[in-house]
């Protein structure tokens, strides 16, 4: 419920304010939105296509895939018009945006634990790992990811519209979140700041600690592995390292910490929300063989059927 608001629209200051820069960002960050939606809009089509990527490590890999793409949707455009625009957003909008950062972001955290759950049977429990990891506990893993995302993105929504503004309405930020609102509201935060931290950093604290041990416990157990075996399970599971730090690291630094803003929060919220997105469909596909391959016999395809 909303207490004394009276703004209606925020005003973001974006990156900087110089025309020309902005125009170098606007071209910056079109490249990196396109580079996103082609890279994981090429995983998605590739392992719903290929007969060879059916193993739950790809049915994780395409919901990641996915995320990524809507979770970089939820930013990147607006970051793009914002560029050569006027940087004013509604409050509803600012509402959305917020929503859907924290729901996507929220999201990948969960696939990537699921992704760690996946190597842990698939390399400790190999006899058993179909039986356990079958297509329908998968199902239901991802969905209750969901379930968890929306109730993680919905108390913070609670937690903001809680919150009364009555001006000034210019946020020092590229987009609508939560530490930036924070010290617009015309109250005392103290009480929400320590909610809202608690409700992220535990959800990233937790899941970042519990992500390192199971991969420690997973790289401990390749000792007893097959030459072969260890370095093809030791290639996947430095992939999934990687993607983990990229995406955790600025995460934990942004949201477990009170409210205040650094000058740096910017390009470390850029990183995070743009950066990775684009940077993970480069990790999965380069470091694994079997994607790649799927790529080519998918490329061969659509060339041959191109020619006749």
């Amino acid at each position: 419920m909303l207490l004394n608001n009276n703004v209606t629209e925020f005003i973001l200051l974006g990156l900087t304010q110089d025309p020309v820069k902005k125009k170098i960002l606007f071209v910056f960050f079109l490249l990196f939105y396109l580079g996103t939606l082609l890279g994981n809009s090429l995983i998605i089509v590739t392992i719903k296509t290929s007969r060879a990527l059916g193993s739950p490590m790809y049915f994780f890999l395409f919901y990641l895939s996915l995320c990524d793409t809507c979770f970089s949707t939820s930013i990147a455009p607006r970051m793009i018009v914002d560029a050569l625009l006027n940087n004013t957003i509604s409050f509803n909008e600012c509402m959305i945006q917020i929503f859907s950062l924290h729901f996507f972001g929220c999201l990948e955290i969960l696939i990537l634990v699921l992704m760690a759950v996946d190597r842990y049977v698939a390399i400790c429990k190999p006899l058993h790992y179909m039986s356990i990891m079958s297509r329908r506990v998968c199902s239901m893993f991802v969905g209750v990811a969901w379930v968890v995302s929306c109730v993680h993105s919905s108390v913070q929504i609670f937690l903001i519209l809680s919150l009364p503004f009555c001006g000034p309405n210019v946020i020092d930020h590229y987009l609508c979140d939560l530490q930036p609102l924070l010290e617009l509201a015309c109250t005392d935060t103290y009480v929400t700041n320590l909610l809202l931290v608690s409700n992220s950093a535990a959800l990233c604290t937790m899941s970042f600690v519990m992500l390192m041990f199971s991969y420690v416990i997973i790289l401990y157990s390749l000792r007893n592995h097959s030459a072969e075996g260890r370095k093809k399970a030791l290639s996947t599971c430095i992939s999934h390292i990687v993607v983990v730090i990229l995406f955790f690291v600025p995460c934990i630094f942004i949201y477990t910490r009170p409210a205040t803003t650094f000058p740096m929060d910017k390009m470390i919220t850029v990183f995070y929300t743009i950066g990775t997105p684009l940077i993970n469909p480069l990790i999965y596909t380069l470091r694994n063989a079997e994607v790649k391959n799927a790529m080519r016999k998918l490329w061969s395809k659509r060339l041959i059927s191109e020619d006749q």
